[in-house]
């Protein structure tokens, strides 16, 4: 048995459908029973777990060979980075409760710094956890997910501007389509590799680093409408972030990512990661995600 948690997410739905077309049998954990029908027509046993609580936790746990963990940030808290320690120690208690033999769990680039990275200092945190639990450990670190553009979307079509963090705007970064994510944490959790007394620690990105500039461009030709890249003023960060409904904590953790991001600290650690790349393009994710506004324009003429 396959336990996937976050599997409604396009990371653990894309290992789920993989696993089940290998023929596996899969335990899809999720918060909420609505949540459920898409993995339920796969053939996916479905579990409902509180992830504060490790009772609960370990009961999805429960008789498995493998489990893929991803630990959630709780956007809606006042104190996001406070919940998500509690989750990951509440997960941690719960592992050591029923340990699987085998445990992948999904990480960030940079989560090797233990300051300074704002949210990816959560995912520090969380390897440093995992690594005190007793079981053949994978830790999946990803760069930033494509699929995080359909954000901005609405003001990049409605407005012709594509406001960004990244400065400059032709800096280069790593990103990555999530279910390329999703598929490679399947293929390393079904991986025969040799024991080992230490993390296997695995970076997956797409193909080609792309920019801000990039983006735009690729919004603009697929959407037929004008689209430039702005840069977003330092100084207006937290109010940009707070307006689209972040909490003050939380938006400080994103201005604190992407701070480290421009001074080039998110990247691949150097010498310690296998290196992965997804196959899926940058173009190919946002024509869905157009796709996906498209239909939702039509329904609301």
């Amino acid at each position: 048995m396959f336990v996937i948690f976050g599997a409604s997410g396009h990371v653990g739905q894309a290992s789920a459908t993989a696993l089940r077309r290998a023929g596996h049998q899969v335990r899809a954990v999720v918060r909420d029973a609505a949540q459920t029908a898409a993995l339920a027509a796969i053939g996916c046993e479905i579990a409902l777990a509180d992830l504060n609580d490790a009772e609960s936790v370990a009961r999805a746990i429960d008789g498995a060979q493998a489990v893929q963990w991803l630990c959630p940030v709780p956007r809606a808290h006042d104190d996001p980075a406070a919940a998500m320690r509690h989750i990951i120690d509440a997960g941690v208690d719960a592992l050591r409760m029923t340990t699987p033999p085998r445990l992948l769990a999904l990480s960030d680039y940079g989560a090797e710094h233990p300051d300074g990275t704002g949210i990816t200092t959560l995912f520090h945190y969380l390897e440093t956890r995992l690594r005190n639990v007793a079981s053949s450990l994978i830790l999946l670190r990803a760069a930033e997910h494509m699929q995080n553009w359909a954000r901005v979307l609405p003001v990049a079509l409605g407005r012709g501007v594509l406001p960004s963090l990244h400065d400059p705007l032709d800096k280069l970064f790593p990103t990555v389509a999530a279910e390329d994510v999703g598929k490679l944490a399947a293929q390393l959790l079904l991986d025969e590799a040799p024991t080992r007394t230490t993390p296997r620690v695995v970076s997956i990105e797409g193909k080609e680093r792309v920019s801000a500039l990039d983006v735009a461009r690729t919004l603009a030709e697929l959407s037929g409408r004008p689209v430039i890249a702005q840069r977003v003023p330092r100084d207006e960060w937290s109010a940009v972030l707070r307006g689209a409904g972040l909490g003050e904590r939380h938006a400080q953790l994103i201005v604190d990512l992407y701070d480290a991001h421009n001074a080039g600290r998110i990247d691949v650690e150097a010498n310690v990661s296998e290196r992965r790349f997804g196959a899926t393009t940058l173009r190919q994710v946002l024509e869905a995600l157009l796709s996906r506004v498209g239909g939702m324009e039509a329904a609301a003429r």
